[in-house]
């Protein structure tokens, strides 16, 4: 794993939002007194999801929270690449797949609009909007390539689709997340073709169940 670093840049201070802080208390609720410490993950995703990012002022201020080592939430932060540790696009972060099912089936095409319309990887888009990343498996292989956009997998992308999702998100839209090729889930692509029988799943084939009133259970032998 590269090492990863707190931005060069911080902010001079943090403070949790009343929601985030309700949220917090929620989950340190969760754990015993002296166990409280158990809550930072949960705690530095609230975080993420407030600022859009983890700062050394925000971490700081976990610590204090949760009655622990500032370099024990460092050390949280900088293994799991789930926190970002500088500021990501506000309308987009776009994690594309690079691992092999996802290369072999244009994940590189994907990496090549994003750098087309957003700049290099890894680096936060002029604007401010979009930040864009190469990522290890995602475990969405059968329906490579993909990518992680925010919170929500794309999936069965091409070159043109990923444009027009960067394009739809420029614009101040939501897209349409999952399949773009309209698979349910990972079934084959053109749907099932196993198990299609819709009696599988409706309850008709089940056999019904005898039930005789009063009735009592054989005794033993004596």
């Amino acid at each position: 794993m590269s090492v990863r670093r707190l931005a060069k840049v911080q902010p001079t201070s943090f403070a949790f939002s009343e929601a985030t802080k309700a949220k917090a208390d929620w989950w340190i609720a969760k754990y015993p007194a002296d166990r409280r410490q158990s809550a930072v993950i949960p705690i530095l995703w609230l975080i993420q999801k407030q600022e859009g990012w983890c700062s050394e002022p925000s971490l700081r201020a976990t610590a204090e929270l949760l009655g622990m080592a500032y370099i024990r939430v460092l050390e949280v932060a900088t293994f799991y690449t789930m926190f970002m540790l500088e500021p990501v696009g506000t309308s987009a972060l776009i994690q594309v797949c690079g691992t092999t099912p996802c290369m072999l089936r244009g994940a590189g095409d994907l990496m090549k609009v994003c750098k087309s319309k957003i700049g290099p990887k890894d680096v936060l888009s002029a604007d401010g909007r979009f930040t864009w990343q190469e990522v290890e498996c995602l475990g969405a292989c059968v329906n490579a390539p993909m990518a992680q956009i925010n919170d929500y997998y794309f999936e069965d992308l091409t070159a043109e689709s990923m444009a027009q999702i960067i394009d739809d998100f420029a614009a101040g839209k939501t897209p349409e997340r999952g399949s773009y090729i309209g698979r349910t889930n990972s079934a084959p692509d053109g749907g099932p073709l196993t198990l299609k029988d819709p009696s599988l799943y409706d309850g008709s084939a089940a056999k019904p169940i005898t039930v005789i009133p009063n009735s009592q259970p054989a005794k033993e032998p004596a």
